[in-house]
């Protein structure tokens, strides 16, 4: 199995934020099974942090770097994705998660997170 983050649960493991449960940070530090984030999560923090909608203990590039060194692999957005997308159902209209699903989908990855309409899709979900 492999797993997708959603963004929050990304900036929560970087924090170390209780409201992570603890069998998922347990998932992400598996070093044994793949774990991915998103380019597009790393666009939605971009924008959050220039209108002022987040703020970060640590600077934007380490993100990078942090996903590097917990061997969570970044994936790029590719034209299956894209073609993925075009073919779900609008359940969600969050631009940064519909492309997550997509991309989910399309990689069939399990995705992490807490976000409750992303359900709506037929996608591997876990969070407890």
């Amino acid at each position: 199995m492999a797993y997708l983050l959603d963004t929050h649960a990304f900036l929560w493991f970087i924090a170390g934020d209780n409201k992570l449960p603890s069998n998922v940070v347990a998932k992400i530090e598996n070093t044994e099974v793949s774990c991915y984030i998103s380019i597009a999560s790393f666009w939605e923090i971009a924008i959050k942090l220039q209108i002022g909608k987040l703020e970060l203990a640590i600077d934007f590039e380490q993100l990078f770097r942090f996903a590097e060194e917990n061997q969570i692999e970044i994936l790029d957005i590719n034209e299956k994705h894209l073609l993925q997308l075009l073919a779900i159902e609008l359940h969600h209209n969050d631009p940064f998660d519909r492309v997550i699903i997509a991309q989910a989908l399309s990689e069939k990855l399990t995705l992490i997170s807490k976000d409750k309409k992303m359900e709506s899709y037929k996608i591997k979900q876990e969070w407890t």
